[in-house]
Order: structure tokens, then C-alpha cells, then sequence
């Protein structure tokens, strides 16, 4: 199926210019104490790992930062045990380190690790993509369309914070839409690793603009369930992430989630 033009705005129209408009600054979103979330079935140590983990990921604590533990404790309303036991589950994903006498800090990744990370998840989700195409139900299909409607909407508000959140449900959509559990396992653990870096650049707005179609054409690929097609603008999506953060990285210490971004 080739792109529906009725989906495809106007992306260089006068509403959406200038991304550095003070409506297109996200503000971080206030998480409630871990104690809470706790309550709804989930251990302590996991709410509280749930949490940091998000804060990671939209640059509250970016690479290399440390994570003060005392200060940690009193913003969650947890004791210490929990809290270590939560930097024990980032660290065996990949998000933090542990030293000893030193304490958890954010994994900086190399050069070398942010290529090769891109390269597997690359290649997961190109994975994805093609036995989603030949597995996804009809229902599965039309919530992924759903949901690029609404990031569509968020783009064109210069609603970041809800675009972030739409565009990881939709990639989290179609890991689960392959129906392959081994390989949403793999996809899960490799991309805790580099969430952060696949919503975080300096490009300009040229860039958003550009992922966003991308997501357009994937919706419109899927539709049509041609794995060729969704498997190939899934990889060139994702290798831009890619360039994207070196380019960040190049360019000094990370943007907070209040600064504006490029999106994947």
C-alpha cells in the first residue's frame, strides 16, 4: 500500500514552526512516591526501579550523573533497602553501574557501545516488523494506526512529552504484535539500554519532522502488511536515532527532557 496522503500533514506548515516555542517545552512529569505504586501489585524494589528507570530515560539523570542514594530515598518515601535493591535491577539492565564506596551512577555509553546497541535493536525490531506483518491481528493493525494518529496530533501541537510516550507504545506495539516471546524479551533488555539516547539530539525541528513521517509510512507499510517495506524504514528510522545521538554526543552532555528533541 503506498502512503495515504490524507495522513501525511503538512509538516512544514506555519504550525509547525519554530521548534524552540515556548509550547514545545515538555515538562518533566511528577511521578508519586515508589511507596504507592508499590500498592498496585508490584514489589517495592520494582516501582522504585520502574521509576528511576523512567527518569533515566526522559534525562532527569543523564549519562554519567550519580545517583545520590540518601537524596533518592527522600524524593521516593523509600528506605535505603529498596533503593539499593532497585539499582541492583538497573544495573543488571544496563542502565547503571555500581561501584564500590562510590555508589550508582548513569552508564555513559561509548561510541562504539551506542553503534553496536543500534545495530541489534535495529535488527530486533526489523525482526519484529516482518512477522508482525504476517502475524499481527486486524485489532492489533488498527490500534498501531490509532496511536500514529495521536502521535500525528501530539507532533502537531508541539506536544513532546505525549509524543515520547505514543511513539514508545507504538514500537512496543509492534514487538508484541510479532507474537514471538523470546524476541520481545531480547527487545526489551536491549532497548532499556538506549531509550534515553533514541528521544535525545540537538537537530532541529527538520529532523521531528522527518521521524514522524517515518512513523506514517510504517502505519501505512503495516496496513498493507508488507514486511519488506516496514522492515526497511524501521532500520533507516532507527539508524538516524543512531546519528543522532553521536551527534549529541559529540556535542556535550545530553539535553534534558525540558530541552526540546528530536523524536524516534
Amino acid at each position: 500500500m503506498s502512503s495515504n496522503p490524507s495522513l501525511m500533514p503538512d509538516l512544514a506548515g506555519p504550525a509547525h514552526a519554530g521548534l524552540h516555542d515556548s509550547d514545545a517545552t515538555p515538562t518533566a512529569v511528577a511521578q508519586p512516591p515508589a511507596a504507592r505504586a508499590a500498592g498496585n501489585g508490584r514489589t517495592l524494589p520494582g516501582a522504585v526501579a520502574g521509576q528511576l528507570r523512567e527518569r533515566i530515560i526522559q534525562g532527569e539523570f543523564p549519562p554519567g550523573s550519580r545517583l545520590n542514594e540518601r537524596a533518592l530515598c527522600e524524593l521516593l518515601g523509600v528506605s535505603r533497602t529498596p533503593m539499593r535493591e532497585a539499582f541492583r535491577v538497573l544495573a543488571a539492565e544496563g542502565l547503571v553501574q555500581i561501584e564500590p564506596n562510590r555508589g550508582a551512577q548513569v552508564v555513559a555509553l561509548s561510541v562504539a557501545n551506542i553503534r553496536e546497541a543500534f545495530e541489534v535493536i535495529g535488527g530486533l525490531e526489523a525482526m519484529s516488523c516482518r512477522l508482525a506483518c504476517e502475524r499481527a491481528t486486524d485489532v492489533e493493525i488498527a490500534e498501531i494506526r490509532a496511536l500514529t494518529y495521536e502521535m500525528m496530533a501530539s507532533h502537531a501541537r508541539h506536544d513532546l512529552p505525549t509524543y515520547f510516550q505514543t511513539n514508545r507504545e507504538i514500537h512496543e506495539r509492534i514487538s508484541l504484535a510479532a507474537h514471538n516471546t523470546l524476541l520481545k524479551q531480547l527487545y526489551d533488555a536491549q532497548n532499556a539500554r538506549i531509550q534515553n539516547l533514541r528521544f535525545v539530539s540537538n537537530e532541529n525541528r527538520q529532523k521531528w519532522d522527518l521521524a514522524m513521517r517515518e512513523h506514517i509510512e510504517m502505519a501505512d507499510a503495516l496496513d498493507a502488511r508488507d514486511a519488506d517495506r516496514l522492515a526497511g524504514i524501521m532500520r533507516q528510522h532507527l539508524q538516524r536515532k543512531c546519528e543522532a545521538a553521536l551527534k549529541s554526543l559529540h556535542a556535550g552532555p545530553a539535553p534534558t527532557a525540558a530541552q526540546p528533541s528530536e523524536s524516534g
